[in-house]
């Protein structure tokens, strides 16, 4: 950088400015920001309550084709509550980061990740896939998966792709039933 540039305001200048400003405050408005810091991704704690076979069981593959955009509600889920859950205006209660797992090892920990959020009681969860560019064939494998098995679930009211601040395609917003009765229907 060249001492021209360096020097817009001469040292007078600027002790100047730093007095005027001095006992300004920073103004606050009611809109929303722009970006928001994302959460780590924090492990699921080992659950001695869940088993094997209850962990994998309810997850089949179907044969449904997977567009570059997540989206599936189920009768009854307001159009309102899904277009927010879409702007990513309801915040996740929690965070699953699978991207870069194996298929098997996802199942079983997004199995466990949504017994936890039943057991919690948890609204809205943030599931990251990843958009496949580390498969062999680089088509996301792991999108393909928790498309259908979301849709097995009976606890998952809707999903979608996440909004681009939140990991866009290579994320999902799902949002849960708090209702205890979910699994008994089966």
């Amino acid at each position: 950088m060249s001492e021209k540039k360096k020097q817009l305001l001469s040292d007078e200048d600027a002790s100047i400015f730093r007095q005027e400003v001095e006992a300004d405050r920073q103004l606050h408005h009611d809109k929303a920001e722009p970006f928001r810091r994302r959460r780590r991704p924090v492990p699921l704690p080992p659950n001695p309550q869940v088993t094997g076979e209850e962990v994998e069981e309810g997850f089949v593959d179907l044969s449904i084709e997977t567009s570059d955009e997540l989206s599936f509600v189920r009768p009854g889920v307001q159009t309102r509550l899904f277009q927010e859950l879409r702007r990513g205006h309801i915040r996740p209660d929690d965070l699953l980061d699978l991207h870069g797992l194996r298929v098997a090892e996802a199942r079983s920990i997004l199995a466990q990740f949504l017994a936890n959020a039943k057991r919690h009681r948890l609204r809205v969860v943030h599931i990251i896939h990843g958009k496949g560019y580390g498969s062999q064939e680089q088509q996301p494998i792991l999108k393909q998966k928790i498309n259908q098995w979301l849709r097995q679930r009976d606890e998952v009211l809707a999903f979608c792709s996440a909004p681009r601040f939140d990991g866009g395609t290579g994320a999902a917003y799902v949002l849960l039933s708090r209702k205890k009765g979910d699994d008994e229907r089966r």
